[in-house]
């Protein structure tokens, strides 16, 4: 191991309130912010709004890793960055201080990773070897995050069926939600991936305050006015009289599509 984890910065972050001890130097300052990190996992350039920035790529990299890895000692601060930087034919060393920083300063105070545990180690410092070193997993709004993410691959729909799964029932409108998007992602998972999508950028843009749990008030006050055109279609399907009529707007798309 190439680095001494104890001189890194220190930090206590909670959720909305961040409390910040700064350790750099012998007389830290003691500061409370009262605002929420938000993830910079849509996050584009001004002037290729196609390419994603670096920090996005490294929380994305970052989530991708967290959801599709089991073992403990592959989700350490310093195996994540392995893991991105071989995806990226890059040296480790030039990403773990923003692998660093993209956990202990966004995803955990945002809510969407938190430390899994501490594994021992045998040499090193010996303050280090008895705390431990960190790992690190999704929480319930992480894994939602990730199923809005390419880059978990095929667990994706199988991962935002899990989510849903978990939204309460006890209120017909969530209970309606939650039966609903079930559904949407066997028959049109495109469609689910848009609002889902559309509901973690709410999130990251501060338009809501939490991802989890789900609830239909939330997710109204997102996809509502988004999904207005694919609302108008699919009532207008159902309103027509004959089968004539369905079978052209059928047909219309396959000519288009």
């Amino acid at each position: 191991m190439n680095f001494i984890e104890n001189n890194q910065q220190i930090k206590i972050l909670f959720f909305h309130n961040v409390l910040k001890i700064d350790g750099g130097s012998p007389g830290g300052k003691l500061a409370v912010k009262d605002e929420k990190s938000n993830i910079a996992i849509f996050d584009t350039f001004k002037t290729s709004r196609h390419k994603f920035t670096g920090e996005a790529k490294r929380q994305r990299g970052i989530i991708a890793h967290l959801a599709t890895e089991q073992s403990p000692e592959l989700r350490t601060r310093t195996s994540i960055a392995h893991a991105i930087a071989k995806k990226h034919g890059i040296l480790w060393q030039n990403i773990y201080s923003g692998i660093f920083r993209d956990l202990d300063e966004v995803l955990i105070p945002a809510g969407v990773v938190r430390e899994g545990g501490r594994l021992p180690l045998r040499r090193g410092p010996k303050a280090l070897q008895l705390e431990g070193v960190p790992f690190y997993e999704l929480t319930a709004g992480g894994l939602l995050v990730a199923a809005a993410i390419e880059e978990v691959g095929e667990k994706r729909m199988k991962m935002l069926e899990e989510c849903i799964s978990s939204i309460p029932t006890s209120d017909q409108n969530d209970r309606t939600l939650r039966e609903g998007i079930l559904l949407l992602v066997r028959i049109a998972p495109q469609f689910v991936s848009k609002i889902i999508n559309e509901y973690i950028y709410a999130y990251s843009t501060g338009l809501i305050n939490s991802i989890a749990p789900i609830d239909y008030s939330k997710m109204r006050s997102v996809i509502s006015s988004r999904v207005a055109v694919e609302k108008e279609l699919v009532e207008a399907f159902i309103g027509l009289q004959s089968d004539k009529e369905r079978d052209l707007v059928r047909n219309f798309f396959k000519v288009v599509t």
